[in-house]
């Protein structure tokens, strides 16, 4: 944790000094060495957050866009008789999770219904095997409704009708067809590929956001076909997403 209760004063960890967590009131003490980054570490984690995990520089680094009385926010869950504290939770009621380690399906989707306005913030440099392979047409583009994509590495729809009709053997078509090779094709919109993908993402329904390190990131997208749903990735530069979101706190369109 970045900040615990000292003298009555919310503080950032000092070395060799103990205090109390603003959630569950335990204690903890300050671990202020030279290889992680300093923080509050309880002496017990029995009665806090059930969803903590480490916390990295990549955590530090994302809370410190946001102002101080936004970050490590502690709410009390009456179900399950335990504090969680959100990551970034902001005056309009936005929480913004930043999750660094693998997550449980069944644990993503209780934070989901514990949050009423959740977005999530992933490290993507964690994800093993996801591939971003070329820039596509805007999936959602009125153009493309009589056509479902693929799920394949190579870009490639089928004719509605086919999906419809169930036919077994559609025909597949590349964006060089003549019914397709005049719709464009948008540098905010690519496909991937994931390899053992992490099957609690693909199943989320809060906005994800993937941070690949850099000055972009990538949101997770599904466009809901007949056939199967079709996974896809929306380009967002980093610095409008951290001064609509750190200012702001709107829901994410």
């Amino acid at each position: 944790m970045q900040f615990a209760l000292l003298n009555g004063n919310r503080v950032e960890a000092l070395k060799g000094k103990s205090a109390v967590c603003l959630g569950c009131g335990q204690k903890v003490i300050a671990k202020c060495g030279s290889i992680k980054i300093h923080h509050w570490a309880h002496v017990s984690l029995s009665h806090c957050d059930s969803w903590w995990e480490s916390e990295t520089l990549w955590h530090r680094q994302w809370k410190e866009v946001f102002a101080p009385e936004f970050r490590e926010v502690s709410f009390y869950d009456e179900s399950l008789k335990e504090f969680h504290r959100a990551d970034i939770h902001t005056a309009s009621g936005l929480t913004i999770e930043l999750q660094n380690s693998p997550i449980t399906t069944e644990e993503l989707q209780s934070r989901e219904r514990f949050y009423p306005k959740l977005i999530w913030v992933v490290n993507g440099l964690k994800f093993k095997g996801l591939k971003i392979l070329k820039s596509i047409p805007n999936p959602l583009s009125p153009l493309l409704d009589p056509f479902e994509f693929c799920a394949s590495e190579h870009l490639s729809v089928i004719r509605k009708i086919d999906a419809l009709a169930k036919n077994p053997q559609p025909e597949v078509l590349n964006f060089y067809h003549k019914e397709l090779k005049s719709i464009p094709v948008s540098s905010d919109f690519y496909s991937f590929s994931w390899r053992n993908a992490h099957k609690a993402w693909l199943n989320a329904s809060c906005p994800i956001f993937i941070d690949f390190g850099g000055h972009f990131l990538y949101r997770l997208r599904k466009r809901h076909q007949i056939s199967t749903d079709y996974n896809y990735l929306q380009l967002i530069n980093k610095t409008a997403f951290i001064a609509k979101y750190s200012e702001l706190g709107k829901d994410v369109k």
